[in-house]
């Protein structure tokens, strides 16, 4: 759930990188299958609604030892800092508690710290399989413009004045909005490419670069109420493109080629995204706002299902890159969560923000497998 987050992932290819969008998901929440042991000691076994846990030794994480811990210390400590405000989280305040003498450049004290406070627990689904779907999400940034110009032209809305009081039902389909007239005024920003923009309806935030310098930060601000439709597979549907083009990157291609068709693609997807102006949180290196309520950290942050596992909780993640068989063995935090994200081993890989992000994330469909660390 980013800057409050997802909205719905196209999941039948890469591009189908996760539908995000802020404040549409569940209310967060601890993970309904850990229950402390009372006595100190950390259970063995336990289970969730959609998954089941088996207490392993550190030696079972791969590449476990490998990880610059260092690196996932900052995301840590932002859960630390939204576990520690929470009532009834006595667990998680302790195993935070130490974290004060902890140095944040010594990557061996930092392992010391989870094998000594935490249990590794191995992560299946409900169906005993322990290998599940990782894909990868991103915040989009583009240049842009507060006002119209002859280069940006592409508006990103907010909220309908008009809805606000009374919202119809049904409400229009993309197209229907944009002939409608009823967005007219409620522009509060414009870019210059229309695919870009679409790909930040389904991300749920972004950023523009202003061009005085200033960035612009857009959260998620509702929608028409439509279903989710893929343009990707309205492409594939029509052999416009192949499947091995049915990323982020071929799609757009395919615009640049087709540019008196891309409305008729974006219409394809009758749901539409509106934004709002995010005033806090607006500096270029940080990530927007996961289901936590804290920035998400590129590259060791996840959205999880808040059915399997507690929000804030540390994972370690082993899957690989995309289009490669390099592994990608780290320590993540799950702090983001949204509606497309359903399954005990199952996450979605924050790679960031930009364009380099976007090339990670738009080709990220791969298997992998899960260890949730618990405090003792």
């Amino acid at each position: 759930m980013i800057s409050k987050i997802k909205l719905f992932q196209a999941s039948v290819f890469a591009i189908v990188i996760t539908s995000l969008i802020v404040g549409c998901s569940t209310p967060p929440t601890r993970g309904t299958g850990y229950r402390s042991g009372g006595s100190g000691a950390a259970p063995s076994t336990y289970s969730s609604p959609i998954a089941s846990f088996s207490a392993v030794s550190w030696q079972a994480l791969p590449g476990w030892q490998e990880d610059d811990l260092s690196q996932a210390w900052p995301a840590w400590l932002k859960s630390c800092n939204a576990l520690s405000k929470r009532a009834g989280e006595v667990n998680w305040r302790q195993v935070c508690a130490q974290t004060t003498g902890v140095s944040n450049h010594d990557s061996q004290a930092i392992r010391r710290y989870f094998e000594n406070y935490f249990q590794a627990y191995e992560i299946r689904n409900s169906s005993g399989i322990e290998a599940g779907m990782i894909t990868g999400y991103y915040e989009p940034v583009m240049n842009g413009s507060q006002t119209r110009t002859s280069i940006y032209n592409v508006p990103l809305y907010g909220y309908p004045n008009a809805w606000k009081k009374s919202k119809p039902n049904p409400a229009p389909t993309r197209a229907e909005l944009i002939s409608s007239g009823i967005l007219k005024g409620s522009e509060i920003a414009w870019v210059q490419d229309p695919v870009a923009a679409a790909f930040m309806q389904i991300q749920g935030s972004g950023k523009i670069r202003l061009e005085d310098g200033r960035v612009l930060r857009l959260g998620y601000a509702g929608t028409n109420d439509q279903p989710f439709k893929s343009f990707a597979q309205w492409l594939l549907d029509r052999k416009e493109i192949t499947r091995s083009e049915a990323t982020m990157q071929g799609i757009s291609q395919w615009a640049k080629r087709n540019p008196d068709r891309v409305n008729e693609m974006l219409n394809a997807n009758p749901r539409f995204v509106f934004f709002k102006e995010l005033s806090g949180n607006v500096e270029a290196d940080l990530g927007p706002t996961g289901a936590l309520g804290v920035p998400l950290t590129a590259e060791r942050s996840i959205a999880v299902d808040l059915q399997a596992m507690p929000l804030g909780a540390p994972v370690f993640l082993a899957t690989t890159k995309p289009l490669s068989n390099q592994a990608l063995q780290k320590l993540v935090m799950a702090q983001d969560t949204g509606k497309a994200i359903v399954g005990g081993v199952r996450a979605d890989y924050y790679w960031g923000s930009g364009e380099a992000a976007g090339e990670m994330a738009g080709r990220m469909k791969q298997n992998g497998k899960m260890w949730l660390l618990l405090p003792r």
